[in-house]
């Protein structure tokens, strides 16, 4: 059924219609399916391409969510089970493609907003807020995230997934490229802030490099220092403030993220006290797109609500002119958001075979809803090129 058809009958089992043909009259880009809880469907096609996708609506409060909550009722009312879709990719790049539209009618109301402001405040990254904030995720046990990495355990963007190539091997050329942008020598003190489990760590320590890693993880530090074994790597469990010392290389993964828009001075100040004379430092950053850092910035979404408390996506510019700030410039950057999106699809691939296994650790139906809706949402915003991945490589300004 297209709009230019009848309006569904009640029979159909849906209450309030007309929040569904607010929804679709929003769209100008792609195309869209809603099939009804009777099994009815109504159908939306705009003029401009873009995602074509299906939306299973199981219960009628899925709509009246979205639009008392906005997108991240919406999220909530999938780990519900109010609703499902065929391709869920497909289905946030399509509100993605729309998103001005779709912001400006269904932001949601006013108090819950103000609410999820307030609630990601409190989130903030204060030394003891980040170590909360850092549990909260990568404390989920090595037990779970070793179902769906790869065998290094390597928890970021590889560059490029090739058809048919291993994320394995992907994920070694990626931190090959790190340690080559990184003019990494024999001999060389290395900084790594938020070492993860451990993989890039020991390849710079495979080359003669002398690694320091520090992480504020409990299950990533106990996992890391099992993988280094006997290289000359020393591991702490230390908050990126308390460094002290200078290092001639420092290198950090995806970490930026965690850090929080009022902590990028300090971290950045961090990096530039860190660094020795003539020396080099990678970041691996995820940027959010210039025109959506405002919105963005004002409107906590569900990786900042449900996965990764406090966080913070830079953009470009913003990076840039913090290097600045701390006497640092940006001498290189490669950036790969098709390659994360890969990654994603990887990694949610693996998640999905492992279902038995992941439900054997005690991990309820709501928890792998909410872990697939995360793995789908993000590849989605790397396939609009909402956000985007990057090497950023800086020396001290000149």
């Amino acid at each position: 059924m297209h709009l230019s058809a009848p309006p569904v009958r009640p029979a159909a089992g849906l209450r309030g219609t007309w929040l569904l043909r607010m929804l679709l009259r929003q769209l100008s880009r792609g195309s869209l399916r809603v099939v009804l809880p009777s099994g009815a469907w109504i159908e939306h096609r705009a003029g401009a391409d873009g995602p074509q996708a299906v939306l299973l609506l199981h219960r009628s409060r899925a709509l009246r969510r979205l639009l008392t909550g906005g997108d991240l009722g919406f999220a909530q009312a999938y780990l519900d089970g109010d609703w499902s879709s065929p391709d869920p990719v497909a289905l946030i790049g399509l509100a993605a493609a729309n998103s001005a539209a779709l912001e400006a009618r269904f932001s949601g109301l006013a108090p819950l907003r103000l609410w999820r402001r307030l609630r990601h405040r409190r989130r903030d990254n204060t030394p003891r807020g980040s170590r909360r904030n850092i549990a909260f995720h990568y404390d989920l046990g090595n037990a779970f995230y070793r179902l769906w990495l790869d065998e290094s355990m390597t928890y970021s963007a590889a560059r490029a997934l090739p058809p048919g190539g291993s994320l394995e091997a992907a994920q070694r050329d990626k931190r090959a490229r790190v340690i080559e942008l990184l003019h990494l020598e024999p001999g060389a003190s290395v900084l790594e802030i938020g070492c993860g489990w451990g993989a890039l760590a020991c390849d710079m320590a495979g080359q003669g490099a002398r690694v320091t890693g520090i992480t504020l993880s409990r299950e990533q530090l106990a996992w890391a220092r099992e993988a280094a074994g006997p290289a000359p790597i020393e591991l702490r469990l230390q908050d990126y403030r308390a460094v002290v010392g200078r290092f001639e290389r420092i290198v950090s993964i995806e970490m930026i993220e965690a850090v929080g828009a009022a902590y990028w001075p300090a971290y950045f100040a961090m990096l530039g006290r860190s660094l020795a004379p003539g020396g080099r430092i990678v970041l691996q950053a995820i940027t959010i797109r210039e025109d959506r850092f405002e919105s963005y910035r004002r409107r906590p979404d569900f990786i900042q609500t449900c996965i990764f408390p406090g966080g913070m996506l830079p953009t470009a510019t913003i990076i840039a002119a913090q290097a600045q700030a701390a006497g640092l410039r940006v001498v290189e950057c490669e950036t790969f958001g098709a390659g994360y999106a890969d990654t994603l699809a990887a990694w949610r691939e693996r998640f999905e075979a492992s279902l038995d296994a992941v439900r054997a650790l005690g991990l309820p139906e709501r928890f792998i809803r909410m872990w697939r809706y995360y793995l789908c949402y993000c590849e989605a915003g790397f396939r609009d090129g909402v956000i985007d991945v990057g090497l950023y490589v800086m020396e001290a300004g000149r």
